[in-house]
């Protein structure tokens, strides 16, 4: 058994069936945009718990994620849970992204925050910016802001910590 990819079209189609879609981002991300009647299961509770036992019942399964990359890059994984539960699995050709390209659409909430790593792309993005603009313009003293969120974007990538994460985590916007 193998697990194909399967178009925005052809998935709607068989969700018409009765297939299940599974999303398997995180809660915000699901929270902030999602595709209706996709059933959240995260990735990290599909690999500590298995499939809830409401997946269980389903006969076809459809994994997505945002872009397709997830998805894929646990295809093995993802395999092996359907053929333990004996059902067909397929994956969402280029995610929720695909999904949105194909015309069809999503149950957006704006209320919800971005999620925490592209606040954390843009906040060390506009402090790099900044940090070069001001270094050009000001004084060169501003050249250590840039370095420090290099520095700390080095430090996260090596030991999976992120303290900008930490904190943007803390902000009021974030809270639930």
């Amino acid at each position: 058994m193998t697990i194909s990819i399967i178009s925005a079209l052809e998935a709607k189609n068989r969700l018409a069936s009765g297939a299940l879609l599974i999303d398997i981002r995180q809660p915000e991300e699901y929270q902030r945009e999602h595709i209706e009647g996709a059933m959240l299961q995260p990735l990290s509770e599909l690999q500590c718990q298995g499939l809830d036992k409401t997946l269980k019942q389903g006969s076809c399964l459809i994994f997505h994620c945002k872009s397709g990359a997830r998805t894929g890059s646990q295809s093995a994984f993802l395999k092996q849970l359907a053929q333990e539960h004996h059902c067909e699995a397929y994956f969402l050709q280029d995610g929720i992204t695909g999904w949105k390209n194909a015309g069809l659409a999503t149950r957006v909430n704006l209320s919800q925050p971005i999620d925490i790593m592209r606040q954390v792309q843009i906040s060390a993005g506009s402090l790099i910016l900044l940090g070069s603009v001001l270094g050009w313009s000001v004084s060169p003293y501003f050249y250590w802001l840039p370095a420090f969120v290099g520095a700390g974007l080095t430090f996260a990538g090596i030991s999976s910590f992120c303290g900008m994460a930490k904190l943007l985590a803390l902000m009021p916007w974030n809270r639930k």
